[in-house]
């Protein structure tokens, strides 16, 4: 049996005020602290032992807490040579691609509420004002993420 990843104190309370922010986007508690675990941990691969011991889980809750990770796309998981278990790290390095899958979507949903906007009753004028602006900030975001991508990007160089 492998043993626990040793954290600072610090590092727990990282892995605490992380998973409690992925809490309020909507992930379970021990899905929100494996994805924690593996940007704080000082070790980048960790086993599901480890993961397990490490945020004291049940088996059940981290495999799915795994899983879910997996078919997310948010954890991947390697092999070594010679070693039969299989090591979880964070995806963090396709950050850019999922930032622009995140981004394209948003015209999706601009085009959605646009079509709520207009099978709405003209009587919730407030209401409808307020999806307009919505719809409209959306694609004005949308517009000016390239600009700000390049500006980044240059800032860095």
């Amino acid at each position: 049996m492998e043993h626990a990843i040793q954290l600072t104190d610090q590092q727990k309370e990282l892995i605490e005020r992380l998973g409690v922010l992925n809490e309020q986007e909507g992930l379970q508690p021990a899905v929100s602290r494996v994805m924690a675990l593996l940007l704080v941990s000082p070790q980048t691969e960790l086993t599901f032992d480890q993961v397990r011991e490490t945020l004291q889980l049940s088996k059940s809750a981290t495999s799915n807490a795994i899983n879910m990770l997996l078919t997310t796309g948010k954890l991947e998981y390697i092999t070594k040579p010679g070693d039969r278990k299989r090591y979880f790290r964070s995806k963090i390095s396709s950050w850019k691609e999922e930032m622009k899958s995140k981004f394209s979507n948003m015209d999706h949903i601009a085009d959605i509420f646009d079509e709520i906007l207009k099978q709405r009753p003209g009587n919730t004028v407030a209401f409808n004002k307020n999806l307009s602006e919505i719809v409209d900030f959306i694609r004005y975001m949308h517009a000016q993420l390239p600009n700000l991508y390049k500006a980044w990007e240059q800032s860095r160089s």
